[in-house]
């Protein structure tokens, strides 16, 4: 075969590969395109996304509250001054919500709105057994306020915003959820109803507003279950539904007028339930009868034992305390009562009183504590010693550098190494500050140790008198 016989055959196989690549090039580009990425979603209002709204509506009524003219004299903010917290309007008249353990120790208060505004006010107008209290400011024009929320419609889980001043950092807003509510036996206050929750508040926040997501207040900061002294993830304030009660009781009359059978009563201890044959826990010793008052025409006497009221069995103090707000004035009563081992019943004549009496005399009559018999020795507590015992340096309060054996502080409870911050409420810095303040205690009702352990633990030792 000659050479140029053999070309035609190359070329038509080149010829056949171009067109069936052009052919193949063709069905690739009119193939259907790749399925595009799904379109962004469209982005949420950011109403949706942040809690930005709820705390614009609910800052301008978020209030400071200081006692004896403080306000404008805080060098520092590692800490706050007693008599220093928060408090919330809800009332465009000048009416203000806060705790009143803030403002106990005071007869005048200086309170700064978020604008800037300062007021100073001796209308303040307390009730100690919810732990709650109503300063009265005056303005010229209507002031911003909150609406109250129903605490009860509360959930476990729903979210809340707490807002006030820790550490003296004025409109701090912080975020959290319902953890519990309806929380009644801790022990803090007479009358109690907390709701739990798990937003930081720290010291500052005493007083200050709970809010739901719809800008309406459910609670009122008051307290803090914590190891270490500051913020652990538990938080109480008092519930919202609470709070309105008595805060229109204090606008409307001042005082809050309570049920009351006119006595006094402790706890059942040993020795009383030995005399009475009875066993701890199964009643209440009374200590004081209100002269002429519902418990006297009774025919109580100071040592008898109330162990039933209104078909309700009583077990101790709180549970009396209970027991005696669901009744009403004007109500009469049978009151199953213990003397000297022998059981019988009377019945007394529900009052309204505006406080219930104090279970002992005035400390000033000698009443009180005997600091001597307690058997603490403590000391200031500076800051190279808190160093050598491992608390913080800014802790304020007395440590405590013995206790004698069989004492009625090692009785208590109370240990070698445990720091007192407060008593009674009443922070104590000084040995002498301390001593006052078990001696002004009564013997019967005793005084409340707010304990620093060395464990870390922040509890509460009640230390009563013999």
């Amino acid at each position: 075969m000659t050479r140029s016989s053999r070309w035609p055959v190359p070329a038509a196989c080149l010829g056949l590969g171009l067109l069936g690549g052009l052919a193949a090039g063709d069905r690739l580009i009119g193939q259907p395109p790749a399925p595009a990425l799904p379109a962004a979603p469209p982005a949420l209002p950011r109403d949706w996304m942040s809690l930005a709204p709820v705390a614009r509506r609910a800052l301008p009524a978020v209030v400071t509250i200081e006692g004896n003219g403080k306000a404008a004299a805080r060098p520092k903010l590692d800490d706050v001054d007693p008599g220093f917290g928060s408090g919330v309007l809800f009332d465009p008249a000048g009416f203000v919500l806060t705790t009143h353990h803030v403002v106990a120790e005071t007869a005048a208060v200086t309170v700064t709105l978020q604008d800037g505004r300062v007021f100073t006010s001796k209308d303040i107008r307390r009730d100690p057994k919810s732990d709650l209290a109503v300063v009265k400011v005056e303005a010229p024009a209507p002031l911003p306020f909150l609406e109250f929320g129903d605490s009860d419609a509360l959930e476990v889980g729903d979210r809340v915003l707490a807002l006030g001043a820790p550490f003296g950092l004025t409109g701090s807003v912080t975020q959290g959820v319902v953890s519990a509510k309806s929380r009644r036996n801790l022990n803090l206050n007479p009358v109690e109803e907390f709701v739990q929750f798990d937003a930081a508040v720290n010291p500052g926040n005493s007083g200050g507003p709970l809010v739901g997501m719809d800008g309406k207040l459910v609670g009122v900061t008051a307290a803090i279950k914590t190891r270490s002294g500051g913020f652990q993830g538990v938080g109480l304030a008092v519930s919202g539904n609470l709070a309105r009660s008595v805060a229109a009781i204090l606008v409307k009359a001042g005082a809050v007028r309570r049920p009351s059978l006119g006595v006094a009563v402790a706890e059942l201890d040993d020795a009383a339930a030995a005399r009475n044959k009875l066993k701890p826990g199964g009643g209440v010793v009374v200590t004081r009868v209100v002269p002429g008052g519902p418990g006297a025409r009774a025919n109580l006497g100071v040592g008898d034992v109330i162990t039933g009221v209104a078909g309700k069995p009583v077990t101790g103090v709180r549970e009396m305390q209970r027991v005696t707000l669901g009744l009403a004035a004007g109500q009469e009563v049978e009151l199953l009562v213990t003397r000297g081992g022998q059981l019988f019943r009377t019945k007394a004549v529900v009052e309204e009183r505006a406080d219930d009496p104090d279970p002992v005399p005035n400390p000033a009559a000698g009443a009180g504590i005997d600091f001597d018999a307690t058997g603490l020795a403590v000391a200031e507590l500076t800051p190279t010693l808190a160093g050598q015992i491992g608390v913080p340096k800014t802790v304020k309060g007395v440590v405590v550098t013995g206790v004698r054996a069989g004492g009625l502080a090692e009785r208590s409870g109370v240990a070698r190494g445990a720091v007192v911050l407060q008593v009674d409420r009443t922070p104590v810095a000084t040995a002498a500050e301390f001593r006052r303040a078990v001696e002004a205690a009564g013997r019967e009702k005793g005084a409340v140790l707010h304990v620093l352990r060395a464990s870390g633990d922040v509890d509460f030792v009640i230390l009563r008198g013999q």
